[in-house]
């Protein structure tokens, strides 16, 4: 796939709420994920597929509900695109809030090889 192609279907599957079907098609096996700052129970950086997923199965389990999934159409350079997301959700104990982060992506191989997040 290119990046284009790559960027077009990560954006469609998160609009969906599906971002374990995108991560487990569209990620290298060796990808990485950085955060911001460290977010307990969030670490600031995890290497490989497997620990991304698990790091998606854990903010699952802090959300109560989903209200809405906003996707910023992708801007795409030869090995890298990004777009804003906005997330309406409420929190398990700590209520409902809105955000918005600037996800980038680079490419490699027909596969995203590091993801990572601004608030």
């Amino acid at each position: 796939m290119t990046t284009h192609q790559i960027a077009s279907r990560l954006a469609d599957l998160c609009k969906q709420g599906k971002f374990e079907e995108a991560q487990k098609e569209l990620y290298s096996k060796e990808a990485t994920s950085t955060e911001p700052r460290e977010m307990p129970p969030f670490p600031k950086e995890v290497i490989g597929l497997d620990a991304i997923l698990k790091k998606s199965e854990a903010f699952n389990q802090m959300v109560e509900a989903l209200h809405s999934c906003e996707v910023g159409e992708p801007v795409v350079a030869d090995h890298s695109f990004a777009f804003t997301l906005t997330l309406d959700s409420t929190w398990k104990g700590q209520g409902r809030s809105k955000s918005t982060e600037l996800c980038v992506y680079e490419v490699k191989d027909g596969k995203i090889v590091a993801e990572q997040f601004f608030m």
